[in-house]
């Protein structure tokens, strides 16, 4: 779409009465201040549709003429796609300013040869002729009057971190919240999520993957039965809806402009948050200027875990699992070169001693190995001993069917990529990992293994062995924070005594 500029107004080429010096709204210079007009008899499907939001005029179910009536009085906003820099272009909507994400096309809208970002192509094109569209009024938040009904209990180190959380929450401030694999983060949510709606604060928990929010949804609508909530995800059929109570993965948070009182972060360890600044820049933009910022963690960056320990970032600490009992510790096992063996049609006599002792204790497992070659040479060879057991990676079309078998106990062991490091709880299991040397085994992803192990009150230890060819600094760290956690929690009182 091409505008012209009369009168400081931006009009659509559509619109005007002619369509003389008509050009794509990246090459116009021009400022969106136009007041709005009180008594004006404004659209409350159109306001309530956009409010909070930045989107696309052909994400938008209504007329241009309605569109630009609403803009002439000040009641929406058009702001460029993407802008020209110093160094090449940078779009607005993902923050992207790498030039391997810009391409050019011949644009049947503008009649040029116009730029466009790929990097966020998913969500529609946005191009040097694309305007975004956002709105400048808020309708009043509802306040919600004790708005919980959970009937749960916290243990000691929940108690803290929600406490923590609810003040965040209150004084708009920034928190991390750094709670080992089983802690119950969810649960240290609650108490803070009901002061923002009784103080009328619009909430948002945003999460890397979309399982987690198909996860979280029913949970938080049964503990804030009275509050309206929509999941947002690719393919959701809350897109366009509005709520106070949102839960949205990061990637859906591009759509939103200062929208939110309370951001809360799950995960932001995981990828792809943590390798794609696009998603922090979403986060930010998504909030209000004055909000309340919540990361919630169970392995944070190591430069992170520094600035907590020096005090330059704000933390709370939750280092026992809710049950009380320690986290089990991994212990390191070297089994030689295990490629080599594998290549033989063989595994490592430890690693093989160690999965037939599953098979005969009748104790369900993990085995998790580094890339999907090998666990296909690992699931040749186990298959022989017990016919049940499965491999399952990103790319296997069955996986959703071979994890829901493998909770409902039908499979006893699971040979897995990294891709079931997190997200997975089974009750009791063992867990090991082959190959624990190789790189994608980050000091993060060892926590978040040994953390499948020990969940349940009922079967609190487990054991977690790590098979290598050669120790690491990521295997060394992370049973280092483990027995750090454990420690801390032990000087709290956060453990069971008996």
């Amino acid at each position: 779409m091409r505008f012209i500029v009369d009168k400081g107004r931006l009009i659509p080429e559509a619109l005007a009465k002619t369509g003389k010096n008509a050009k794509p709204i990246s090459h116009i210079d021009f400022t969106s201040s136009l007041r709005p007009t009180p008594g004006f008899p404004y659209s409350p499907e159109l306001l309530s549709f956009l409010e909070g939001r930045q989107l696309l005029l052909e994400e938008l179910p209504f007329s241009l003429h309605l569109i630009q009536t609403h803009y002439e009085h000040g009641y929406l906003f058009y702001e460029k796609g993407i802008v020209k820099t110093k160094h090449g272009w940078r779009c607005i909507r993902c923050g992207n300013e790498d030039g391997r994400f810009f391409a050019s096309f011949p644009c049947a809208r503008c009649h040029t040869v116009c730029t466009y970002c790929r990097k966020c192509i998913m969500m529609g094109r946005v191009s040097e002729c694309t305007p975004l569209v956002a709105s400048r009024f808020s309708f009043p938040q509802p306040r919600y009057l004790s708005p919980l009904s959970w009937n749960g209990t916290l243990s000691k180190g929940q108690q803290r971190a929600a406490g923590a959380v609810e003040d965040a929450i209150a004084q708009n401030s920034e928190l991390t919240v750094w709670a080992v694999c089983g802690a119950g983060k969810t649960e240290v949510l609650f108490q803070g999520i009901a002061r923002a709606l009784e103080m009328g604060k619009r909430v948002c928990i945003a999460t890397p993957r979309t399982d987690v929010v198909r996860e979280l949804a029913p949970r938080l609508r049964r503990v804030f039965p009275g509050v309206p909530l929509i999941a947002l995800y690719g393919g959701s059929e809350d897109r366009g809806k509005s709520a106070p109570l949102v839960i949205s993965t990061t990637h859906q948070l591009l759509r939103f402009y200062c929208a939110f009182d309370v951001m809360v972060i799950d995960e932001v360890d995981a990828f792809p948050y943590s390798v794609e600044p696009m998603l922090e820049y979403a986060a930010a933009k998504a909030r209000k200027a004055e909000s309340s910022l919540i990361y919630l963690t169970a392995t944070p960056h190591p430069a992170w875990q520094r600035d907590i320990r020096r005090g330059k970032r704000k933390a709370v600490t939750i280092p026992a699992r809710y049950h009380g009992f320690p986290l089990p510790v991994p212990s390191f096992e070297w089994c030689g070169n295990w490629r080599r063996q594998l290549k033989r049609g063989r595994l490592p006599r430890n690693v093989a001693a160690w999965v037939l002792s599953r098979m005969e204790t009748k104790k369900q497992a993990f085995l998790f190995v580094p890339q999907i070659d090998v666990l296909e040479q690992v699931v040749h060879i186990v298959k022989q001993w017990h016919e049940r057991i499965e491999g399952v990676h990103a790319e296997d079309p069955e996986r959703a069917e071979k994890v829901q078998a493998f909770r409902d106990g039908r499979i006893p062991l699971l040979v897995t990529t990294t891709i079931l490091e997190r997200g997975v709880t089974v009750p009791n299991i063992d867990v090991a990992v082959l190959g624990a040397e190789d790189d994608i085994f980050t000091e993060s992803a060892l926590v978040q293994i040994a953390g499948r192990v020990g969940r349940s009150a009922q079967h609190p230890d487990g054991d977690i062995r790590f098979f290598h060819y050669g120790k690491t600094r990521g295997m060394v760290a992370a049973k280092r924070q483990i027995e750090r956690m454990n420690k801390e929690a032990a000087e709290r009182g956060l453990l069971r005594t008996q």
